[in-house]
């Protein structure tokens, strides 16, 4: 059993940052692929980014491209995400995973997932 903890999200302004969290503990978080989705109320789940276990790959939807950056700390068993120039349409619950097969940008990929954190960025 492997258990994902989020932290970091909040309320902030448009244009801010904000830099999530997701705590894991899996015995073989440092050989893991990670990811993080959202989901927006009345929408379905979406891929944000990914990241390999060693940390040299890196992955992420055209929408946060350039804004959001994912990495890693695998002594810490942790992963992060760190989000500049938030934008309104960002606004969703943030939700990390891990990978188990199949592509990275499916849900279905994945195999756990943390309880996920709100973020809200107002206009």
């Amino acid at each position: 059993q492997v258990q994902l903890v989020e932290s970091g999200g909040g309320l902030v302004q448009a244009g801010g940052s904000l830099r999530l969290s997701c705590a894991s503990s899996g015995r073989s978080f440092s050989r893991d692929l990670m990811g993080w989705f959202r989901q927006a109320p009345g929408k379905e789940r979406e891929f944000v980014a990914a990241i390999s276990w060693s940390g040299g790959g890196t992955y992420y939807a055209d929408s946060v491209k350039g804004r959001f950056i994912i990495s890693r700390d695998n002594a810490k068993s942790t992963v992060y995400l760190q989000m500049n120039s938030l934008k309104p349409e960002d606004t969703a619950v943030y939700y990390c995973a891990r990978h188990v097969r199949g592509s990275y940008y499916v849900t279905a990929s994945y195999d756990y997932w943390g309880q996920g954190t709100q973020v809200t960025v107002s206009s």
